[in-house]
């Protein structure tokens, strides 16, 4: 039986933190196409407090995110148990895009760990917090990240296609407005 929450409780935290991936939805206003994201990185994730979370938003294939966030703000992010006792987390709440060019993105960036290739943080205030059972979700065993895009990012790959960006504003499949010409070169953070 699931259970919702006031918040972020320690026990949920360390269910959030023993998790290597993380799925973000969002979906546009009105019409087109749902999002589904999923997301590795385990420093990539961090809570704020008990209703406020935020993410990493690495330099990727699109802009679905930011999109749907900017066109109205909605977004879940699920976090669901591969081993141990069975558990699906849902964050509901409203997102913002924190761009480098933003006042608080060095103060937030301190939270992650380095990653080159970083495009913008989210951050969610929760208006929701619940779990679920997760008894049909498969036990899988976790080997390690994939280290692909950060060691393109790290490695020079993408420049160009970062140039172009830069030139170009990015736009959901849907045409929705994501960033703007100075806000597409990603910030390159090194170990």
């Amino acid at each position: 039986m699931g259970k919702v929450y006031e918040g972020l409780n320690d026990r949920l935290r360390s269910f959030i933190s023993a998790q290597p991936v993380y799925f973000v939805a969002t979906a546009p206003e009105s019409g087109g196409h749902v999002n589904v994201s999923p997301k590795g990185y385990a420093d990539t994730f961090a809570v704020l407090d008990d209703t406020t979370v935020a993410y990493l938003d690495l330099d990727g294939s699109g802009v679905e995110t930011i999109g749907h966030i900017r066109d109205n703000g909605r977004i879940t992010i699920m976090f669901c148990a591969f081993a141990g006792p069975p558990k699906i987390l849902r964050l509901y709440g409203t997102g913002r895009v924190v761009t480098p060019q933003d006042e608080d993105f060095d103060r937030l960036l301190k939270l992650f760990g380095p990653h080159p290739g970083v495009r913008t943080i989210i951050v969610v205030t929760c208006d929701r917090v619940a779990d679920s059972c997760g008894f049909a979700v498969p036990f899988m065993h976790y080997d390690q990240d994939r280290t692909l895009l950060d060691d393109g990012r790290a490695a020079g790959a993408g420049r160009a296609r970062r140039l172009q960006r830069a030139q170009n504003p990015r736009m959901s499949i849907d045409g929705l407005p994501a960033l703007a010409g100075n806000e597409t070169d990603p910030v390159h953070l090194h170990s």
